[in-house]
């Protein structure tokens, strides 16, 4: 009998656990919407990507740099 009365407490349990994180998820999308209707989108510059990608191990040195003489 013991065993029956607990798993219904923990099915309450769950179920009312389930419920407070649904409506806490639903509070926050609707404040997240309330926010974003007040404040437009605004456009980010964003670098361009190179078109393609570097060998690893290939860097760009400069010819006046000093450390050229110590690797060659």
């Amino acid at each position: 009998m013991f065993a029956v009365y607990a798993a219904e407490q923990q099915y309450r349990h769950d179920t009312w656990s389930r419920d407070r994180d649904h409506a806490i998820l639903a509070s926050i999308n609707e404040r997240k919407a309330a926010v974003a209707s007040r404040h437009p989108a605004r456009a980010v510059a964003r670098p361009q990507r190179v078109v393609w990608a570097r060998p690893i191990g290939l860097h760009v040195v400069a010819e006046n740099d000093p450390a050229v003489c110590a690797v060659a």
